[in-house]
């Protein structure tokens, strides 16, 4: 039996958060970190490795309750995107923040699965999005930031790849 035409784009959407394909994982860069690299930033930089995951992790929720819940109200941006404190209270939160990232994408790696021909359905809601349209965004956002991230690994001589 083949494999519909959407079957090959939801596989290849899941393939893009998962593998990376020519690229890191959001996984691979941030497996691994020494947690007193994560406060540190770098000369010239606005940001810190903390600061860029606790944005990931809120902007990755922000898809994934807009995708889901009709009455969903995203936070004020830029404000709401981006992490109030530039280090995390303890390195719980920061374990916390790292399997959190990791199950909201689960979340919404179900939700493009299971949403069939809905994943061309705009988003109640929304303005005119689609699944397909946010599951684009948020692959396209993660890998920007996962970029950013290893670039700071390497800056603070914390990546061994």
């Amino acid at each position: 039996m083949q494999d519909s035409k959407n079957d090959i784009l939801v596989s290849n959407l899941i393939n893009l958060f998962n593998k990376g394909n020519s690229h890191a994982t959001l996984d691979d860069a941030l497996e691994n970190i020494s947690y007193e690299s994560l406060p540190e930033t770098p000369a010239g930089l606005p940001y810190n490795i903390w600061q860029l995951a606790e944005h990931i992790r809120i902007s990755q929720w922000d898809i994934l309750e807009f995708s889901r819940n009709p009455n969903y109200t995203s936070p004020e941006w830029p404000k709401g995107y981006w992490p109030s404190e530039k280090v995390p209270s303890s390195e719980d939160a920061w374990k916390k923040c790292v399997h959190q990232i990791k199950e909201d994408r689960d979340s919404f790696i179900d939700l493009i699965k299971n949403a069939g021909e809905n994943l061309y359905t705009r988003i109640a809601g929304g303005d005119g999005q689609t699944l397909l349209r946010e599951a684009l965004v948020l692959a396209d956002h993660n890998s920007y930031h996962t970029a950013e991230i290893i670039v700071l690994r390497r800056l603070l001589n914390d990546w061994k790849k």
